[in-house]
């Protein structure tokens, strides 16, 4: 049974293996391949006032790469334009009607996207326009045609092993930029609370270098003087913000408009200049994320219709369905079927897919072994797109239930969070700081889980506006606690002893902060 020593002791083992502790020790800019040459590309282009454009995508990772390329070239005072493509309008990524939209520009730089731009880089070339990619998916076999390609996934990058995201990698190229331009004053910290943003809402490992920078970032957030963050502060009347606020509160607005409307409408929010005009903004990113939790709980419904609950991957689809929310109402699959998601929209003879994976399972791998049947796919390990023929569907969703990739699903989909069973005497205000100075948690770095045996409950009570929620009296021992069961599956009765699976938040309530349950699962029921 764990006790805190205990509990300090397993948390600490996780980093034994991280490189990176402090700022002053993480990879430099010249460890990113191509790096210091497409500076100095860059550098050439504001000092001959060439046209740059900026290209990025319609995610919280793109808007935010964007952002930082943005401010950086708006303090050289260079000659820029910025294109988030639209979702529904551009598609994904650097395409010719993109190219043509962007007449005048000599010099095309990718962020978040681009390493599998083939076509559109040979038609850069054609048109002579120098194309500097910076990407982290990864690589296709063929690489595109590109003045300059930054990604630590490709062939002989020096890049340590370590999951990044495209803001960091944008962040990266403005390094090798101050050297290169000589800005021996200028500030890199100052992107940290913005990069914050991307690593956590792009699921990168919480671990090595992204650690560093996401616990620096909070604190700079929580300090930032730009009008966004005052916005959001006063939206949500909040004083500060605790690293989950970012994953559940700030990401999913700056996702929102790209995934209902237009993703620049989040880009300009970042960059508002005042609170005034931050405001503005928010009010219609406000407005896309209360229609995006509309749909997502209409698409989320309609997806369960046709689920085989024997097959271990889930494959849904509908005509026409939003392609903005397929990628959440995949997650949401995932979580409750706890197994690989992965949904469709249909539109006439093609269909976009979102994937969602499991624990570590690599989902990505599994969706390349279907090759054959693809028009198109990209990704990472945990989450993926997917473009195939709607014919092909059905055939893609026996092919992939079939694959001997599967094999290793349950072994690298099982629960390696729970730290085992804890004492009750054990959580208190001391566990809540322990457990608070191992944020933040994510890939890599899970929230701990324990176990609580043979808990009575004392009361449960349905709560919030749906009654979709519980509140629990628990004791064990000597030992009241409180409980909590987001969108509860099982209602236990007064007086039943019950085996749960729980994380342990901080409740704080008129100034006093006492530790809660929040319950993850009910693994065993007993009437006494």
């Amino acid at each position: 049974m764990l006790d805190k020593e205990a509990i300090k002791e397993l948390l600490s083992s996780r980093f034994s293996n991280d490189i990176h502790t402090k700022l002053s020790e993480i990879p430099l800019p010249c460890e990113l391949k191509d790096t210091f040459k497409a500076a100095k590309r860059i550098k050439e282009a504001i000092q001959n006032d060439e046209l740059i454009a900026v290209v990025g995508d319609y995610d919280v990772d793109g808007i935010v790469s964007t952002a930082i390329m943005a401010e950086f070239l708006t303090d050289m005072s260079a000659n820029f334009i910025i294109k988030i493509p639209n979702r529904f309008k551009d598609g994904y990524g650097l395409n010719e009607e993109i190219i043509n939209e962007l007449e005048n520009a000599t010099l095309i730089i990718t962020v978040d996207n681009g390493i599998s731009a083939i076509e559109a880089a040979k038609i850069c070339k054609a048109k002579g326009i120098d194309l500097i990619i910076t990407d982290h998916h990864m690589p296709l076999p063929t690489l595109p045609e590109a003045y300059a390609i930054i990604n630590p996934k490709q062939a002989n990058c020096p890049f340590p092993n370590i999951e990044i995201c495209g803001a960091q990698v944008a962040w990266y190229l403005i390094g090798a930029l101050k050297e290169v331009c000589e800005l021996r004053n200028y500030d890199m910290a100052k992107f940290l609370d913005l990069l914050t943003l991307a690593i956590i809402a792009d699921m990168m490992e919480l671990r090595d270098l992204n650690r560093i920078l996401v616990r620096l970032g909070l604190a700079r957030i929580n300090s930032s003087k730009r009008a966004c963050f005052e916005a959001i502060k006063n939206y949500y009347n909040k004083e500060k913000f605790e690293f989950d606020d970012i994953s559940f509160l700030i990401a999913p607005l700056i996702n929102s408009a790209g995934r209902i409307d237009d993703a620049t409408i989040s880009y300009e929010f970042l960059r508002s200049r005042n609170l005034k005009e931050a405001n503005g903004y928010l009010d219609k990113i406000c407005e896309f994320n209360a229609s995006r939790k509309a749909q997502e709980k209409a698409l989320f419904e309609s997806s369960q219709n046709d689920i085989d609950e024997n097959e271990d991957i889930i494959v849904t689809w509908g005509n026409e369905w939003h392609e903005g929310v397929i990628g959440i109402v995949a997650s949401r699959l995932a979580k409750k079927y706890k197994k690989p998601a992965i949904v469709f929209s249909i539109d006439g003879d093609k269909a976009k897919g979102s994937a969602r994976s499991v624990g570590k399972f690599d989902i990505l791998s599994l969706i390349a072994s279907q090759e054959s049947l693809l028009c198109g796919y990209g990704g990472h390990k945990g989450a993926a797109g997917i473009v195939i023929e709607s014919a092909n569907l059905n055939k893609f969703k026996t092919a992939i239930n079939k694959s001997c990739f599967l094999q290793e699903l349950y072994d690298f989909s099982t629960n390696d969070e729970v730290l085992g069973q804890i004492n009750p005497e054990a959580i208190d205000y001391e566990l809540i700081e322990i457990l608070e100075f191992f944020e933040p948690y994510g890939q890599k770095n899970p929230r701990p889980l324990f176990e609580l045996k043979g808990a009575m409950v004392k009361s449960a009570k349905k709560i919030g506006k749906e009654e979709s929620h519980l509140k629990i009296i628990l004791q064990k021992d000597s030992k009241t606690l409180e409980a909590i069961f987001f969108n509860f599956d099982y209602l236990p009765k007064s007086g039943e002893s019950i085996d749960i699976l729980v994380t342990i938040a901080k409740n704080s309530f008129r100034g006093l902060i006492i530790p809660q349950l929040l319950i993850k699962e009910i693994i065993r029921q007993e009437q006494k």
